[in-house]
């Protein structure tokens, strides 16, 4: 193999796959980069078997070819290349990758690309068409709320459901669910279920910088995969198997008090709230006040208190409609849900002390996401 190709061209793709490298593998070659020609393109792979991304660079394929590399020392180095031509060279009877830019000529011991598993192909026949854009927006409103533990695989994952022209995303880690919902039009009348990690999802939507691209999701069959295609880029990853909790099961079917409030006050005063509960279990007070007679003036006061670190209370103003309730939430779910939510005002429902409540953005149906209440401590 011989190719020429730009370093700042190579230099993304590089980042574009080294993320998904295991450095510490049972198998060698799941830490190294695959650099394999692809027609008039070089193509650049990293798995874990789990999760792999592909990206095609434009290049100058002089001898078609391929090697793996060790990913950190090839990254390292293409990020300390000048931004000039790079040409690589792979010597077949050493099995190693010579690279050249500018003054410096390095050789790359490598490990032959037959050892480096294959990666599916995508149908694009069968495949759904995505707007970018508008998925990745759905993937920020959920992904957070994944549990990130291993013991519960099923809620690792991300509920993707699609009911004729509607797709309906969720995630749930037993303390909260994120709910988004979408019309896709081109998508055509299907029902299709399934359950991917939240991390693919969250690569997915780092690699796809062109928010007007369409996406092409694939379900390869009998394989237990999801191909997510775009023009320069491709991610496979396993689905997770396993039931995902019902969550509309979950959501009260109707809320005693309705508190209308500033977005953006009420995400302040909760970074503001969590720099002393996060010295205690994160637990903050919300004392819910509706206004008392014509001329009175509803409010939300939000505290916290930290033996270590001390105590805290903020005052936002708020639109209280229905009775007065003091619950305590996880500060920090409260705050990670305001930081998805793009209306200028909020909405949170709720009922008692020991119900969830519901956040969800004013005028804007397509998301809701339900919080479990904390005991407050006495």
């Amino acid at each position: 193999m011989k190719v020429v190709i730009q370093q700042n061209q190579l230099a993304h793709g590089v980042s574009v796959v080294a993320r998904v490298v295991t450095p510490r593998s049972t198998l060698p070659v799941l830490s190294n980069i695959l650099i394999k020609t692809d027609g008039d393109r070089l193509r650049l792979s990293a798995t874990n078997l789990e999760l792999g991304i592909s990206a095609w660079i434009d290049a100058q394929v002089e001898n078609e070819g391929g090697l793996t590399v060790p990913a950190r020392t090839f990254a390292d180095l293409v990020s300390n290349l000048p931004n000039q031509d790079v040409i690589l060279t792979v010597d077949n009877r050493t099995q190693s990758l010579n690279v050249k830019c500018g003054t410096l000529n390095t050789d790359i011991k490598g490990i032959s690309a037959d050892e480096f598993p294959p990666m599916p192909s995508p149908d694009l026949d069968t495949a759904i068409p995505l707007n970018v854009g508008n998925f990745k927006e759905m993937i920020s409103q959920v992904v957070f709320a994944a549990s990130t533990e291993d013991s519960r695989p099923n809620l690792t994952g991300v509920h993707m459901s699609f009911d004729d022209e509607i797709l309906e995303m969720a995630a749930t880690d037993g303390y909260r669910i994120s709910i988004s919902r979408a019309t896709m039009a081109d998508m055509g009348k299907q029902k299709l279920e399934a359950l991917v990690p939240a991390r693919a999802l969250s690569e997915l939507s780092r690699v796809a910088v062109n928010g007007d691209e369409t996406l092409k999701m694939t379900f390869p069959p009998g394989r237990g995969q999801v191909i997510f295609h775009l023009k320069d880029v491709e991610l496979v990853s396993q689905l997770i198997e396993g039931n995902f909790p019902n969550y509309n099961a979950i959501i009260p079917p109707s809320f005693k008090t309705r508190t209308v409030l500033s977005t953006a006050d009420m995400l302040k005063a909760c970074k503001q709230t969590e720099i002393i509960a996060r010295e205690g279990n994160y637990i903050a007070r919300l004392d819910i006040q509706p206004s008392e007679g014509e001329m009175g003036t509803a409010q939300l006061d939000i505290s916290a208190n930290s033996e270590q670190t001390g105590s805290s209370e903020v005052i936002v103003d708020a639109s209280v409609e229905g009775v007065p309730l003091l619950i305590s939430f996880n500060i920090r779910y409260l705050r990670e849900v305001l930081e998805v939510i793009k209306t200028p005002n909020v909405i949170l429902e709720t009922n008692a002390a020991n119900t969830p409540g519901l956040l969800r953005p004013v005028d804007d149906d397509s998301f809701k996401h339900i919080i479990m209440p904390m005991n407050i401590p006495r």
